[in-house]
């Protein structure tokens, strides 16, 4: 087995799983969005880790009026305030443990033309 990489976004050791930091600081450096291709873009990477940030979509709720087709770009203090708190969840330390290795466990995968996805169990 690979004792230390990185596989979509992720850091993976023997020890533990964790965002890549290069992403972690490219992250702190975004700046309010200023359109909603912005708000759009922004949201597709951080659902890449909703499962790590708990209630996800109550935090991103206040985005959902913005991207309703014809709404006008309506940045109010709610969204700053959820765009602030995603961005510090997705930069504080996001960690998941490996399994033990001295019992068996299954590891399933499913791929598509545009997703893939595992479970381990």
């Amino acid at each position: 087995m690979v004792k230390k990489g990185i596989i979509m976004g992720q850091k993976i050791s023997r020890k533990e799983i964790e965002v890549d930091k290069m992403k972690v600081k490219v992250i702190v450096k975004l700046r309010k969005p200023k359109c909603v291709k912005d708000i759009r873009s922004f949201l597709r990477h951080a659902r890449f880790y909703h499962r790590f940030i708990k209630k996800f979509n109550r935090i991103a709720r206040p985005f959902m009026n913005i991207l309703a087709k014809d709404m006008p770009l309506n940045f109010d203090d709610k969204c700053l305030e959820a765009w602030e708190k995603l961005k510090k969840e997705l930069i504080s330390a996001l960690i998941i443990s490996v399994p033990d290795w001295t019992k068996p466990f299954e590891i399933m995968c499913d791929a598509s033309n545009f997703l893939i996805g595992s479970i381990l169990r």
